[in-house]
């Protein structure tokens, strides 16, 4: 055998692992880079945000619209109703009904007229008795 053949075989060859030293620079912009993204996705979620209070308030806002229309429905209604029982006829047709009660005659029936007092001259102060 050959020296360089020998040479060859017994060199000892070292598969020791790379070390590499740390990069303060690349770290450095991965953090910028990582906080600029984050920046930017809580900007886009604020947004989005924003957008979907709007539309739910416009939901919201239309429902309580139909809402008011039902009620304003049911308003007129019952306003209609309490009017219908007021009517002197009605009043009249279940005071007799219900409560037993009857027109009154002539004889039952006494007329009380007010009379207004004549308004004082505004120099007396006091009236004497």
């Amino acid at each position: 055998m050959s020296i360089e053949l020998e040479y060859a075989i017994k060199k000892d060859i070292r598969n020791n692992p790379v070390v590499r030293e740390i990069d303060f620079e690349q770290k450095r912009q991965f953090r910028r880079t990582l906080l600029l993204a984050g920046l930017i996705v809580a900007m886009l979620l604020f947004s989005a945000w924003q957008h979907l209070r709007i539309i739910t308030s416009g939901y919201r806002l239309e429902e309580m619209r139909a809402q008011q229309t039902v009620e304003e429905s049911l308003n007129r209604k019952l306003r209609l109703e309490l009017e219908t029982l007021r009517r002197p006829q009605e009043l009249e047709d279940r005071a007799g009904r219900l409560l037993q009660m009857q027109l009154p005659t002539e004889k039952n029936t006494l007329v009380i007229e007010r009379v207004r007092p004549a308004i004082p001259d505004k120099a007396i102060v006091a009236h004497a008795r």
